[in-house]
């Protein structure tokens, strides 16, 4: 803080007011953006603790394995492991007007943590992914009330009105 006296009144001006101090504080905020960036690089390139892929848990044998895929774009493969894990899939190209889908068909099975055995069998294709198996849950009955008037609805479509409503 600086004192001024100009025709005996006193002036404070701010330390920031002082030529030369805007220039020097100019310089610096770039420079300690500029070292603080390098900083966080070099950590990220020289971290002390290096990606690891080691896995520590427990190594699962594959017993079976195969894979085929043919020049028109199918394919299939499956494997078995040690701990009952077992996966089947076949797909094929199929043409549907001018687009191409992959029709896939396939199952897996392995045992839930309470000893279930679950297996589970899909198709994908045009109509989307459909799995079905036992332990998969299914859509209630249609209440017989609802069913009925489905039925009517079907049977006696609404005629369409000559004019518009509004």
């Amino acid at each position: 803080m600086v004192v001024q006296k100009e025709n005996a009144t006193a002036t404070i001006k701010p330390h920031h007011d002082q030529p030369g101090h805007c220039k020097l504080r100019q310089c610096i905020e770039p420079l300690c953006v500029l070292l603080l960036c390098l900083t966080v690089m070099s950590y990220a390139q020289y971290n002390r603790y290096p990606y690891n892929p080691e896995y520590y848990g427990r190594h699962i044998a594959i017993l079976r394995q195969s894979k085929d895929t043919a020049p028109d774009g199918s394919y299939s493969y499956s494997y078995d492991t040690e701990n009952g894990i077992s996966v089947a899939e076949q797909g094929r190209p199929k043409n549907i007007g001018p687009a191409q889908i992959e029709e896939v068909r396939g199952q897996y099975s392995y045992t839930a943590p309470d000893g279930t055995p679950i297996l589970v069998t899909y198709i994908a294709d045009e109509n989307g992914f459909q799995a079905s198996g036992a332990h998969l849950p299914t859509p209630p009955p249609i209440p017989p009330a609802i069913q009925r008037a489905l039925s009517y609805n079907a049977a006696h479509p609404e005629e369409e009105e000559p004019y518009r409503r509004y």
